[in-house]
């Protein structure tokens, strides 16, 4: 199905809201879809904190909706929010997907010359008014241009973060930012420029891609980047074995695309650092369980190395095609499947450098890429499983670590190439 590329994903009446409001200190967006259990909840706790902490201040709250089928749009008109906090709900125009809806809130904090800018999932259901405050402040005191979230999660949630994005952003831009597709960000409003100048918004940027994007953008072209302390994060998990697919093709798709983009900067970063970390609501670990179908996350691996296989043989390097191979004879017998940090960080270098070099079917190489992701995500919950959250947070953490000793390999292959070429 084809998509018109609009020039705004702002409706009419948006417009006419922001005319008559003229600008704005703080914005907060919430981009939903049918999201009727969780929307009135989180546009509540926007409103108190906005309210309690910044009374003096202009303030709104823009509810981009992407054609919800329940009653999302409904609950979102009946949330109760205080006066003087303004609010607007529409359904944006564009590529439907998150990011077109950030898209929406970029162009409303471009045209009110919003101060600070907030944007928030919209199936929390551990947000607080103290969380507007925490995420407010270091935009406003101009002690960050960006600041991403940092909050405790069930070790888990968040497989794509853990094994994926967090090590090759920490690895590749030198930042250690923790959650860079966690979905709740903050930012100077002046941002929002740098934003809409990239002609990204009929990729996969405006789908789910748009978090990694965002994150990918900040740490190279904001002038500084922090995190912000945000406690336990609560919203609606997924199983990754059961409903990840989509979002780990465009998540991943625009990560190793971005990496183009900024090839002239990450190829001279070595090692990382930490960046500033401003406080917020306490981590009280009260996070609620999630379970992994641990034996589908084994089949997907298992059927996807017997159906790809000549395809690993090509793309990877024979000693990491070699150790991938034993992973999947051990799993094929009953075994655990041993995929470690430093073997995953090679996979995942060489299917960069793929990446880089291929012009054609890069669609392809993300999908066939995805029974590598349940695989290793298999071999984390194996090595994590009886582990509290602090120790399995730190296999995370040394995880990342290999990344980036690891990055000189992929520097290597890409050296190699370029003489040959």
């Amino acid at each position: 199905m084809a998509f018109k590329p609009y020039e705004s994903a702002l409706r009419d009446r948006v417009g006419e809201w922001i005319r008559r409001l003229g600008t704005m200190d703080i914005l907060v967006g919430i981009p939903c879809y049918n999201n009727e259990d969780t929307i009135a909840f989180v546009i509540e706790q926007v409103g108190r904190g906005l309210k309690e902490h910044y009374p003096d201040l202009r303030t709104g709250i823009l509810v981009s909706d992407g054609g919800s089928t329940d009653d999302t749009r409904d609950n979102a008109i009946r949330a109760a929010v205080p006066a003087g906090v303004e609010r607007v709900i529409f359904i944006y125009r564009g590529l439907p997907g998150k990011g077109t809806s950030f898209r929406s809130i970029f162009e409303a904090a471009r045209l009110l010359k919003t101060k600070a800018v907030i944007v928030l999932d919209s199936d929390l259901r551990s947000l607080t008014p103290a969380w507007i405050k925490s995420m407010a402040d270091p935009i406003l005191e101009g002690k960050v241009q960006f600041a991403a979230p940092l909050y405790c999660r069930h070790k888990y949630d968040g497989t794509i973060t853990n094994l994926i994005v967090y090590p090759m952003t920490r690895a590749l831009y030198g930042k250690r930012i923790r959650q860079p597709i966690g979905g709740d960000f903050a930012f100077a409003g002046r941002l929002s420029e740098i934003f809409l100048g990239k002609d990204v918004w009929m990729t996969d940027v405006a789908r789910f891609g748009i978090d990694i994007w965002m994150t990918t953008v900040a740490v190279n072209e904001a002038e500084s980047v922090g995190q912000v302390s945000l406690g336990s994060k609560v919203h609606d998990p997924k199983d990754p074995a059961a409903d990840l697919d989509l979002m780990f093709r465009q998540v991943i798709s625009t990560m190793l695309f971005m990496m183009s983009d900024y090839e002239s900067q990450w190829r001279q970063i070595e090692g990382s650092r930490e960046v500033p970390v401003f406080p917020g609501p306490p981590c009280d670990n009260s996070v609620p369980p999630i379970v992994i179908n641990e034996s589908k996350l084994v089949k997907e691996f298992l059927d996807g190395f017997q159906q790809f296989g000549t395809f690993y043989r090509d793309i990877l390097c024979f000693e990491h095609f070699e150790a991938l191979q034993k992973a999947a004879s051990d799993g094929a017998q009953g075994r655990p499947i041993l995929i470690g940090a430093d073997l995953w960080a090679g996979i995942l270098y060489d299917f960069a450098f793929t990446f880089h070099n291929w012009s054609r079917n890069r669609r392809r190489l993300i999908n066939i890429m995805s029974p590598l992701y349940f695989g290793r995500t298999a071999s984390y919950v194996e090595e994590v499983k009886s582990l509290p959250w602090e120790e399995a947070e730190q296999v995370v953490l040394r995880q990342a670590e290999k990344f980036e000793e690891k990055k000189a390999y992929l520097r290597a292959r890409l050296s190699r190439w370029e003489q040959v070429t």
